[in-house]
Order: C-alpha cells, then structure tokens, then sequence
C-alpha cells in the first residue's frame, strides 16, 4: 500500500501519518511539507518504521512542482489533500462583501481550489489500479451552497465551493476513465488545530474534535467507500452533505 497525503505536516496530516502508521504498518508513506517536517517525526527510535515514511518539500501553489512530484512518486493507492488556507496574517474570514481583498481571494482560490486540480491532472496515472483507489480533498460544510444560511466568510466560502464543483467534475470524468477510483470530498467538521484555533471560542466542545479523531473518522470513511460512491460529499459523522 502506498499513501500520498499532501500537507503532511499540517494538524490533520500529521494525525492521518500517525493512524496510517499504527493502523496500517507495512504501508509505505509519502508525506509533503512547506517549511519544516514536523519535529514530532524527525527523531524517531524505530529506523525500520521511519524507512515507511517519505518527507517531500512542496509548494501546492506550484504547478512545476506538483509535476515534479508525481514524476518522483510510484502508483499509489490513495491520494489525500489535506491543504487548505481560511485566513492568513493580514486577513479574516470577511463578516461581509466591503470586507472582500480580491488578492486574498485569490489567494483562497490558489490554495483551496487549484492544487486539487493540479493533482489530478498530473497523479490520475498512479491511480490507475485493477484495485479500488482513492483520491480525497479536504472541503467544509460551509462550502454546500444549499447548506447556506448564514453569508459572510466570502472568500472561503466561494473556493470551498469551487473545489467541490472541481472534485465532483473530475470523479464524473475518471468514472469512466478510473474505474476503480473514489472521488471524494471531506468535511472534518471542527478540528482542534492552528487552522482552527482563532475560530474554536464559540464551538461547543462536543463539536471541536481532536486531530487524532479527524484522522480516524476520514480513514474510517475510506475503508467503506467503493467506486460507485465517487462524487460524493461526506461529514465526518459518515452523512452525505448536499451540494
């Protein structure tokens, strides 16, 4: 078994190596960061389990190095985006549309949306298995254009969005091209982590869930899904989420 998860180094990504790991120790895994592996994997006691696990510098705003990526990696058997960007030092969600930055929109939209796409383009031959495979991008439920009640968050919204409506045509196209594919979207609900930190104030806490069980409701979901639930848009607790 040969896992990519991008954003490796990430809350959830670092969650989803650790239960891979355990749950799975003869996989091989190949691991993407931006800056720095993350210190809780670079000084491990075990050389036989770290030989499973592969660091790669990437910038998933690159097309150039997704390409180089996928020119240096073996067929895999799942593919899983767990990058995301929502705010950044200079900018919140918007609390409405005067408040919208079309350069931190952009921003959103070269983050949430187009690295997806990216690798799609360049990693749909290391998914081409007899077996079922599987390829996941972390969304949100506030991306569901029918579950929209509430506006605000424009920028996040909108790429979220994007992103579903992206997954959805890709998983129509490899229906017939990967047959043996999953095409899935995943909400993770309320994880604790950075990403989520500045937001957490107001969120019950049977509703903030910890990495580690992100992690493994995700794997959880993957070990159900078959071809035919390709296109799909899953929660956390296992529900389809509407469009």
């Amino acid at each position: 078994m040969h896992i990519l998860i991008i954003g490796g180094s990430g809350g959830i990504g670092s969650a989803l190596i650790a239960h891979f790991r355990t749950l799975y120790p003869a996989a091989t895994l190949y691991a993407t960061y931006r800056t720095a592996i993350p210190t809780t994997f670079q000084h491990k006691s075990s050389q036989s389990l770290d030989t499973k696990l592969h660091w790669l510098a990437l910038d998933v705003t690159s097309e150039t190095e997704i390409k180089n990526l996928a020119e240096q990696l073996p067929q895999l058997n799942a593919i899983i985006n767990t990058v995301g960007i929502l705010y950044d030092d200079a900018h919140t969600p918007e609390k409405t549309v005067n408040e919208c930055d079309l350069a931190f929109f952009q921003k959103n939209i070269q983050t949430n949306v187009t690295p997806s796409i990216c690798i799609a383009k360049y990693f749909s031959r290391h998914l081409k298995a007899s077996t079922p495979t599987f390829f996941i991008a972390l969304s949100a439920r506030i991306g569901s254009i029918s579950d929209n009640n509430l506006g605000g968050w424009i920028s996040y919204r909108t790429s979220k969005a994007a992103l579903n409506m992206a997954m959805k045509t890709i998983s129509i196209e490899w229906r017939y091209k990967l047959p043996h594919c999953c095409v899935v979207v995943f909400h993770p609900g309320t994880t604790d982590t950075s990403f989520s930190k500045p937001f957490q104030r107001n969120v019950p806490t049977s509703q903030l869930h910890s990495a580690k069980t992100t992690a493994i409701r995700l794997v959880a979901l993957i070990e159900q899904l078959r071809p035919e639930d390709s296109g799909k848009f899953y929660s956390y607790d296992m529900e389809e989420i509407l469009w």
